[in-house]
């Protein structure tokens, strides 16, 4: 099956149908408690890029496999056991000496409020020096990597903004992926608190604008695209609860003409009533068929936000992969994002047939 809007390899020709390229980080969630006075934390492996990749295993099947390095000490391994049950391939994990108290290296953690009605969502990551950060371009052949054939690369804003070398390293990767024929997906998903000491905006416009050129499929939403582009989107309230899809087409129309490379966009919509209640909805535009947009689903309830805008990507990627259109691909998306922060973690739980039910109007009436 050919998806429209997208040339993407044959899935019998290629050992990998996604590989992502991001730090893995172990979350602690303190479940319905804060973290400054948590006394127990539940944990899960999580990261921007990676997420994408997982979900494209454990929820559509596909074949892939995690680039990142971890420090080899036991909160390492207990990433790497993670991962193991999330399905990826590790044999790309580059695991770095550990010096005894991470004085050199170490691996990331990151504290997540889930957040309830007026109390938003509060994230605490403590990533500073980790392995994934040192990584240099000359650390992974890339080179094998994308030989042994490799339909989708996914990195994305949160890899770059690690450390100066990171973002030579998914350059890197971006750049071999398309010498052979690998689509590449990149995920704005700017987070000041990654740019504040290194630049702030500026940077990451810096950078994002340089690695945009590799880009196939671009993806972020309406702050991502103007801190790390400069696209402006008119028109939008700052507490973003008037999202209007037609100051989104018009940003996307000046994305894709400034970056010919683009062969699809898409951007998820999420107005926040509470941290609880949000509207949630998506578009997307391809050259080749336009826009389409998703479902609108005002009012949907959260549970857990963190992870519903990496599991539209891995929904949107798998559209592309291997259904018939955009409108497909972007209903599959917002659909895969909605369930996924109806559970705890940054990982999805849902299945394929629930995704399915739910991008074509599907309800929550029990199924038994």
């Amino acid at each position: 099956m050919m998806n429209a809007s997208l040339s993407v390899r044959p899935a019998a020709e290629c050992r990998y149908d996604v590989v992502a390229l991001g730090e893995v980080m172990l979350r602690l969630d303190p479940g319905e408690r804060r973290v400054r006075n948590a006394r127990r934390f539940d944990v899960w492996e999580g990261g921007g890029e990676y997420n994408v990749a997982r979900g494209l295993r454990r929820c559509f099947g596909l074949r892939g496999a995690i680039v990142t390095a971890l420090a080899d000490n036991d909160v390492g391994r207990l990433v790497e056991d993670l991962m193991l049950g999330g399905g990826l391939d590790t044999s790309w994990v580059r695991w770095r000496e550990f010096d005894g108290i991470g004085r050199r290296v170490r691996n990331g953690l990151n504290f997540t409020e889930r957040g309830f009605g007026v109390r938003g969502a509060l994230g605490v990551s403590d990533r500073g020096h980790t392995a994934v950060s040192q990584m240099r371009p000359e650390d992974v052949d890339w080179e094998a990597l994308f030989s042994s054939g490799v339909r989708w690369l996914h990195t994305g804003g949160i890899f770059a903004a690690l450390s100066e070398s990171a973002a030579d390293v998914a350059e890197a990767a971006m750049a071999a992926a398309r010498r052979h024929g690998t689509v590449v997906s990149y995920d704005l998903n700017y987070r000041p608190s990654l740019w504040k000491g290194i630049g702030g905006v500026a940077r990451a416009r810096e950078v994002n604008r340089r690695l945009a050129r590799h880009v196939d499929v671009m993806i972020g939403n309406e702050e991502d695209f103007t801190a790390c582009l400069g696209f402006e989107v008119e028109g939008v309230s700052q507490d973003l609860t008037d999202l209007d899809t037609g100051a989104f087409r018009a940003m996307i129309e000046r994305a894709s003409g400034e970056y010919d490379n683009f062969q699809v966009v898409a951007t998820t919509l999420r107005g926040v009533r509470t941290a609880t209640v949000n509207d949630w909805g998506a578009i997307a535009w391809s050259r080749l068929e336009g826009f389409a947009e998703a479902t609108h689903r005002p009012g949907l309830e959260i549970f857990d936000r963190v992870g519903g805008g990496d599991s539209f990507a891995s929904g949107l990627a798998y559209g592309l992969m291997e259904l018939d259109t955009l409108e497909q691909a972007v209903q599959y998306g917002a659909a895969h994002g909605a369930l996924a922060m109806t559970t705890p973690g940054d990982t999805t739980t849902a299945t394929l047939p629930e995704v399915t039910k739910l991008a074509r109007g599907g309800s929550a009436r029990v199924d038994r």
